[in-house]
């Protein structure tokens, strides 16, 4: 049996879109989005808890998110997990795990551009998804 490694979030961005280059000119952007869920705990106290979530997007997804997408933006995101190491500024090893997406689609009110100019949902062809 072969393995899975899918991603579905509702959320919303915890900051704007940053958008960066690689070297070799390939667009990435990156952002956080945060989902949340709630309950009413054994005493009858309702309780809620946030989850963060890093999010990469690369190539004509990453300049769609930079473009349209601001904190507070409540989005649909769909991806795959990845987890890297980086050496961080003190020397230390880092690990991070991120959401890689492969698919962004804005939901409630426009907010950067006006309402003429809100893209349709763009999926990242499989051709376009760095490995």
């Amino acid at each position: 049996m072969s393995s899975v490694n899918k991603v579905i979030l509702i959320g919303n961005l915890g900051r704007d879109p940053e958008l960066k280059h690689t070297p070799s000119g390939d667009p990435v952007c990156n952002f956080s989005i945060a989902t949340s869920e709630s309950w009413t705990d054994k005493g009858g106290t309702r309780q809620e808890r946030a989850e963060w979530h890093n999010i990469v997007v690369w190539r004509k997804l990453a300049e769609i998110c930079q473009r349209y997408l601001t904190k507070g933006s409540k989005v649909y995101i769909e991806g795959r997990i990845q987890s890297r190491e980086y050496d961080a500024k003190d020397g230390s090893k880092r690990r991070v795990t991120e959401i890689v997406a492969v698919q962004m689609v804005m939901l409630g009110s426009r907010q950067k551009e006006a309402a003429d100019t809100e893209p349709e949902p763009y999926t990242v062809p499989d051709s376009d998804i760095p490995f």
